[in-house]
Parts: structure tokens; C-alpha cells; sequence
């Protein structure tokens, strides 16, 4: 019987506090080398989390049986059922995932591929979040935040298909890693609401303000101003 269909996990009372203490110590040294840098094994796949992997394809089983037969081989899985995936710049991520675990809820199971970082959130959340970011008018360019503040995010949702790490890579292998690997059969996975508050979080510590950190744009001086307190 393979060794990736065990139910097993490594969370335990009290893993989640030292869990995210290892992840913000190895994001602040750079992130990429997140399994060799902590103890707690953050950055490898346990046989329950390859079991919750394995669930977002059409044949759990066989999923199963190939990561088994090839560990070290990335592999393609739909998103939309199991799992989305917010796909953003590595560096604005990274500022991201410290939001979440210093501030935050924390993360769900996260991917390094090429020179981006890959969230996995709550199914929906690719539909819902671009609204959301609509709404806090993101992208819009002003003085006050650059543009190179403001990242396009990729959002992958039902019909669409991301690569996925492979459940074990060996020290400087190439290709997709995990930053974050999923350890539990119901990994908690952030939502459009989490997600969108840790982005408005770094584009506003990023912006260079000396009077505000805000994402709009500044009043115009010129503009009438209207006080409505006394309408009837």
C-alpha cells in the first residue's frame, strides 16, 4: 500500500503557533529555502496533505498512484472544486504572506513557479476577488501609489488548471516548490475577504506617503464641497 495513501498528519496542539514563527523567520532570509531553514517541515507535503491534492482531480487513486511511482515529477490539477489559486509577483506574495502570518489568520498551503508565488484559497475566491479589488478601485494609477505598487493578480477558478510542486523535491531542485505544503486533509484555505486585506495591507505600507497610506486618490484641492448634513 502506498506510503501517500495513509491518513496521517504531522499537526499537533500548539504546531500552528511555531509553524508560522518558521515561516516569517524564512520568509525575512528570503523565502525560496523554506524547508531546509525550519524545523517543522513547512515546505514538505504529508501523506494526508497529498490525499487533500489528490481529491481536486478527477481520480483521487490514481493521482495517488503516480505521485507514488514519480515523488519528484510535478503534476497539473484543476482548480474550482477543491481549491483556487491567486497567482502574484514573488516578492509582492512574500510581503503578502507576512501580513497573514504576523498580522493575519495566516496562510493556506502555498507554491513558489516560475518567480511567482501561488495561494491556494477558498473555492469561489477567483470569482470573487477581482470584484472585490474593483471595488477598492486597485490598479487605478495616481501620484501618491505607483503602479509597480499595484500588481496584476491572476486569479485561477472553476475551467482553469495550475502545476502543482512535486511531493518531494531534493535541495536545489529546479522547477516549482512548495513554500507552504499542505499537511491536513481540510487544510483552512483564506478567502476573496483575507486576501484582499493583506494586499490593501502591503500596497498601503508600500505606497511612499508622508501624510496617509491610503490606496485612492487625493481630493482635488479645486472641487466644490457640498455639505448634504442638512438635506431634507
Amino acid at each position: 500500500m502506498s506510503a501517500w495513501l495513509r491518513d496521517e498528519t504531522t499537526l499537533h496542539t500548539g504546531a500552528g503557533a511555531r509553524h508560522g514563527v518558521g515561516i516569517l523567520a524564512a520568509l525575512r532570509d528570503g523565502g525560496d529555502r523554506l524547508p531546509e531553514r525550519t524545523g517543522d517541515r513547512a515546505g514538505q507535503v504529508t501523506p494526508s496533505g497529498a490525499a487533500w491534492l489528490a481529491g481536486a482531480s478527477a481520480r483521487p487513486r490514481a493521482t495517488l498512484a503516480r505521485w507514488q511511482a514519480h515523488p519528484s515529477t510535478p503534476d497539473v490539477l484543476p482548480c474550482g472544486s477543491s481549491f483556487d489559486v491567486v497567482n502574484v509577483p514573488a516578492l509582492f506574495g512574500r510581503r503578502m504572506l507576512e501580513r497573514l502570518w504576523a498580522e493575519g489568520p495566516g496562510s493556506g498551503p502555498v507554491a513558489t513557479h516560475r518567480g511567482r508565488l501561488l495561494l491556494f484559497a477558498a473555492p469561489g475566491t477567483a470569482q470573487r476577488l477581482p470584484s472585490l479589488l474593483s471595488w477598492e478601485e486597485w490598479g487605478t494609477s495616481h501620484p501618491r501609489v505607483p503602479r509597480a505598487c499595484l500588481p496584476a493578480l491572476l486569479c485561477h477558478g472553476t475551467g482553469d488548471a495550475v502545476t502543482v510542486p512535486p511531493l518531494a523535491a531534493g535541495p536545489g531542485a529546479g522547477g516549482p516548490r512548495w513554500l507552504v505544503a499542505p499537511d491536513t486533509r481540510h487544510p483552512w484555505l483564506p478567502g476573496p475577504d483575507v486576501l484582499l486585506w493583506a494586499c490593501v495591507r502591503v500596497t498601503r505600507s508600500a505606497a511612499p506617503s508622508t501624510t496617509g497610506n491610503s490606496i485612492f486618490p487625493p481630493a482635488d484641492p479645486g472641487a466644490n464641497v457640498y455639505d448634504v448634513s442638512r438635506r431634507r
